[in-house]
């Protein structure tokens, strides 16, 4: 009798569940995307809550300063890198293309078991032909192509400088062969072209690639990824800044102190590198697309919420009205006075976590490094944004806006409301990046 009340009640679930799900039966019932809860912070990130503030100068303004006008602006809850990225975490950029570059020149016959295996037919389709994949997980650090060991390493001369760009007993690499390439949907274009019936999606992909078609303006030369780093000369004319070419960005006493000398095109190209290995990860995890972090430059509206942490109407990211604090240290890495570099406990640019960080647990919104944002330069563009996600793009190359200020810079370029601009294609001693992050879904509920 048990055994009947047990089969009698499966067999009722299993019509319930017939009704409820064997199909739509006429209604709509909806597509929904696969469920994804992912609430985690990206490591090295903090969640900046949605909310609004006043953004623009606000305080005293500065004789003959043409910036924009205040206004209250509303913005979405978003991930920020909780420093400038530093020299440790650029070069992990820099070491991934040096080796992917080394392997590609070796190729499958000439390193087998640095790729994955080739993609067979399954019933989920056919094979990819053509696509060889780099197996990272046996590259790891480098050490099968660098290491003293590595039985690759002669066959890799091709790497290094040679015949008379080479200085007699050194082995250098060859930077220049540092290169990324990779495309995108530019959005910008898109929009631009939606109604010309002679341009196709192919128009609006924007490509970085080794061998760029002459003459067509979306194709571009592939990125350079090594920091300029003579920058520390060609910034300062008649000073002594030799042993800051050689050592800054290799030297592991500056391993995390903020990268410089990278251009706006560079920390582009860092973004979607971080981009594509994150989800290279989630990929493998199975993690939908739809739940996958996407890496980019913040705009300057953006960066001025976050330093402005949770407040309104402040001069400084600690909040103000001064520079230094209670106890009268400095609070931040610039241009003190007249030029007492030192007064703040560095000459040049200081460790990324220095300082205390503002009330949202961000280093250095304010010094040490001005910082890339993704808004070009337009300051007549200003009546023109809206009062909640502003931003200013063009799909010409020009001026990007910088925030933040820098070590050299004197205390007026710390404000919040203030910033200024560099040309994308420059690199400076003074200017790193930082980057952000959209918060999937709406962080109110």
């Amino acid at each position: 009798m048990r055994n009947l009340y047990l089969l009698s009640f499966i067999v009722v679930c299993g019509f319930l569940a017939s009704c409820s799900k064997g199909g739509s039966q006429g209604e709509l019932v909806g597509a929904y995307n696969k469920k994804f809860k992912n609430k985690t912070i990206p490591m090295g990130m903090v969640f900046i809550p949605a909310g609004r503030t006043l953004i623009g100068m606000t305080d005293e303004d500065n004789t003959f300063y043409k910036g924009a006008q205040s206004r209250m602006t509303s913005f979405p809850a978003f991930y920020m890198d909780q420093t400038e990225i530093t020299n440790a975490e650029y070069r992990q950029f820099v070491n991934w293309v040096r080796d992917s570059v080394a392997i590609t020149s070796l190729g499958r016959s000439g390193a087998p078991n640095l790729y994955k295996a080739q993609p067979t037919a399954t019933a989920g389709g056919p094979a990819v032909v053509g696509q060889d994949q780099i197996d990272w997980k046996r590259v790891g650090n480098g050490s099968p192509l660098w290491g003293k060991s590595s039985t690759l390493k002669p066959r890799l001369q091709n790497m290094y400088y040679s015949g008379n760009d080479a200085i007699q007993g050194k082995t250098e690499f060859d930077v220049r062969k540092f290169r990324y390439a990779y495309s995108y949907l530019d959005k910008d274009l898109a929009l631009a072209g939606e109604n010309d019936p002679t341009k196709s999606r192919q128009d609006f992909i924007q490509s970085y690639t080794d061998n760029p078609t002459p003459g067509k303006a979306n194709e571009h030369p592939s990125v350079s990824v090594y920091p300029d780093t003579m920058v520390w000369k060609r910034d300062f004319s008649y000073s002594q800044n030799d042993p800051m070419v050689d050592a800054y960005f290799n030297h592991p006493s500056y391993d995390t102190y903020p990268v410089v000398g990278v251009s706006w095109d560079q920390a582009t190209a860092f973004c979607h590198w971080r981009t594509s290995l994150y989800r290279n990860v989630a990929s493998a995890r199975r993690q939908p697309e739809n739940g996958r972090l996407r890496y980019r430059l913040p705009t300057e509206q953006e960066f001025e919420y976050a330093a402005r942490g949770g407040r309104t109407q402040t001069k400084y990211p600690w909040g103000g009205p001064y520079i230094k604090n209670t106890k009268g240290c400095l609070q931040a890495n610039f241009k003190v006075g007249r030029g007492n570099y030192t007064d703040d406990g560095g000459l040049y640019t200081v460790d990324a976590r220095a300082y205390l960080p503002n009330d949202y647990g961000l280093y250095n919104m304010a010094g040490n490094v001005a910082e890339w944002t993704v808004t070009a330069y337009n300051r007549s563009a200003t009546s023109l944004l809206s009062d909640f996600s502003p931003n200013y793009t063009n799909v010409a190359k020009g001026a990007k806006v910088v925030r933040g200020g820098s070590w050299k810079d004197m205390g007026f370029f710390l404000q919040n409301s203030v910033g200024t601009y560099e040309f994308q294609d420059k690199a400076k001693s003074y200017i790193g990046f930082r980057c952000v992050s959209d918060y999937p879904g709406n962080a109110l509920n």
